[in-house]
This record gives C-alpha cells, sequence and structure tokens, in this order.
C-alpha cells in the first residue's frame, strides 16, 4: 500500500517549507508566481490531500456542528435533526449527528467533543429529567449550545420549545366538547417539562368543565412505542373505565392503540384517543390519529439558525426562549362515547351534563 504524501512531500518537492505550503494552500500567504505553480504542481504530481480536519483546527474552528437526538429511529427526532442538518450545511458547517439513547453519559461524551474543539457548537435535544451535569455542562460552554423541545433546567442558553400546556388543553377540550367526562392521560417521563406542561394543560380544561380527576388517571411513560404500550395496560384496569385517552406523544398513542387491540377495544368506538406531536405517519393509522401537531420543521430550522449565528458571532442577544404555536388536527380517532358503557353505568347522563356545559361556555 502506497504511503500517502504529506505536506513535508510537497515542500521538499516544491522547494519551500512545510508552513509556506499551509498559508499558501489555506490563502493566507501571497507568493510570486513561480513559486506558487512550483507548489501547485507538487501538489498535483504527489496527489497531495490536505487533511481537513487539521486544517480547521489550526484555524482555531472546525466549520461543523453537533445535533445530540434521544433517539434518531424515532421519527420525530429524525425529522427534526434533518431539518436542522439542511439549515447547517447551507451555512457551510458540517453535522455529526448523534443518538443518545436518552442516556446523559453519551450526552456528556458529546459535549467532550464540544471541549476539545470537534465540533464548534451542539444543538442540544434531551428527554429526561437532568441530575445537574447536562446543566454544569452546558453553563461551561457560553454561546456554543442551543436547546430545542425540552428543557434543562437552570441554564442560560437559548431554548426553543412550543406551546405544550395550550396543546394539552386543546386535546382535552376537544374530547370534552365531544362528550367525554371520563378522560385519562397518559404522558411522558415524571419530572420532564413538556411532560409537566402537557398534564397541566389536560387538567386545566377538566378543571373548568368541572370534571373531577379520579386517582391514578395520570399514567408516566416514556415518549416510546413499547414503554407505552406496557403502561397503557394500566388504563384498561381503571374502573370505570375511561371512554377517551389524551396521550403526551404520537408514540404513546401508538402504544395505547396496540394494547386497545390486544384486548379487542375498537377506536373511536369504545375508545376515543388523541396524541401530541402531528407525525405524518399518524395519517396511515387505523383509524388515523387525531393529534395536537406541533411545527417539528420550525424546531429543528430555528434551532441551528440561532446556533450557526451565535457561533459566528452574529447573534448577540444571548439566552431567551421561544415558544412556537401547536393547533388540533382532527382525524378519525375521536367521537362521542357510547350511550352505554360495558365498563359502568351512567355515561348518558354524564355526557349530557358537559354538552350542556360546553354550549353555556360559548
Amino acid at each position: 500500500m502506497l504511503r500517502k504524501a504529506t505536506i513535508t512531500d510537497v515542500a521538499r518537492r516544491a522547494r519551500v517549507s512545510p508552513a509556506t505550503v499551509s498559508r499558501w494552500l489555506n490563502g493566507s500567504l501571497q507568493l510570486p508566481a513561480a513559486t506558487g505553480e512550483r507548489i501547485s504542481a507538487a501538489v498535483a504530481e504527489l496527489s497531495y490531500h490536505p487533511n481537513a480536519q487539521a486544517r480547521r483546527l489550526s484555524r482555531g474552528r472546525a466549520d461543523a456542528i453537533g445535533i445530540i437526538v434521544p433517539d434518531i429511529s424515532n421519527p420525530f427526532f429524525a425529522l427534526l435533526a434533518g431539518e436542522a442538518e439542511q439549515v447547517a450545511v447551507a451555512a457551510g458547517y458540517d453535522v455529526v449527528i448523534w443518538s443518545s439513547r436518552n442516556q446523559v453519559e453519551r450526552e456528556l461524551a458529546c459535549f467532550d467533543r464540544l471541549a476539545s474543539g470537534y465540533i464548534d457548537g451542539l444543538l442540544l435535544i434531551t428527554n429526561h429529567e437532568d441530575d445537574g451535569r447536562l446543566a454544569e455542562r452546558v453553563a461551561a460552554a457560553p454561546g456554543r449550545v442551543v436547546i430545542v423541545d425540552e428543557n434543562v433546567p437552570d441554564t442560560e442558553v437559548p431554548k426553543i420549545f412550543v406551546e405544550n400546556e395550550l396543546g394539552g388543553y386543546q386535546a382535552t377540550r376537544h374530547l370534552i366538547e365531544q362528550g367525554h367526562t371520563r378522560i385519562a392521560h397518559i404522558g411522558g417521563p415524571r419530572g420532564v417539562m413538556s411532560a409537566i406542561e402537557r398534564a397541566a394543560g389536560w387538567r386545566r380544561a377538566l378543571r373548568e368543565a368541572g370534571i373531577r380527576v379520579p386517582a391514578g388517571w395520570h399514567i408516566f411513560s416514556e415518549y416510546e412505542v413499547e414503554p407505552a404500550r406496557s403502561d397503557a395496560a394500566k388504563l384498561f384496569a381503571l374502573s370505570p373505565r375511561p371512554t377517551a385517552v389524551f396521550a403526551g406523544s404520537d408514540a404513546i398513542a401508538i402504544g395505547v392503540m396496540y394494547q386497545a387491540r390486544e384486548r379487542g377495544v375498537r377506536i373511536p368506538d369504545d375508545l376515543s384517543l388523541v396524541g401530541f406531536d402531528g407525525m405524518p405517519i399518524t395519517e396511515l393509522l387505523g383509524p388515523p390519529l387525531t393529534s395536537v401537531g406541533q411545527p417539528i420543521d420550525s424546531l429543528g430550522r430555528m434551532g441551528a439558525e440561532r446556533l450557526v449565528a451565535m457561533i459566528g458571532g452574529k447573534d448577540a442577544s444571548g439566552s431567551g426562549t421561544v415558544r412556537l404555536p401547536v393547533s388540533l388536527v382532527s382525524r378519525g380517532s375521536v367521537t362521542a362515547p357510547r350511550a352505554s358503557s360495558p365498563s359502568g353505568s351512567g355515561t348518558r347522563r354524564a355526557t349530557r351534563s358537559v354538552k350542556g356545559t360546553v354550549a353555556r361556555r360559548r
């Protein structure tokens, strides 16, 4: 195997120093035409290719950014990262995408890459409660980190989220307006901002309608299909059984659908269901999922734009949180509750009561 030519080989053939070759190749040195021609000829004859990473580091920057996602196989994070990547590449940056598997140790390893100069900045998308270590590393990298989708408390960096509480409220109001009073919620992990806010919206809508939340009707899970599939079993153990469920994400909603199918529970005939995310794939489900749509493309695009501006010295506005709007997309997974329910009596009477309440509020 032939040895690759080095900058020293080029310098020897062109009869100049390696530093002269390096500076001439990166455009920081003017040379007489004859000298420049000798260097060009040596580069061509030796098939020399500069080490791009070394050249970047020698200039004090990597011209690359990192994107941390909890799970690249999750369509939500894949779409978000893909949009951010397009923005960064268009701005002249290489992009490294790391799938952290939602493990803090893997996230911290990415911050090590940032500290070593391997990348210039990080777009951080985490999906778990911080134990303080992430906040510490974010604070140690001022002007080089943007947080998207999920909060890391006690950090003063740009953050881009959606209106989670409003989305939870809209989802639950939609179910109430269809006549439901037994509305359970299966949401994300305890201590995670989005899960807390979406559950708050669910509770607000029920409270305004005068509907009491029974104990055990808020179930915590993960924003993944399989954990949600298992945790959704708790919904069907409730007595009386809910006639409707607000799921904290589309992945959780799919887990509920799996559990319902295994038990012979029909959606929406026996159980109405609303998700949160508005993933395109949910249109293909049977039935198509009603969901709170969030602007996934805007989350990724704005996050990358803010990061590129910061590390390029074009954004001195510092920290601040941007909230993007959400909107309910009604599809086929919601209908009015049945007049009689196999899980308990009184559905007809409760339905009339709620419809009357909603009508008066209008």
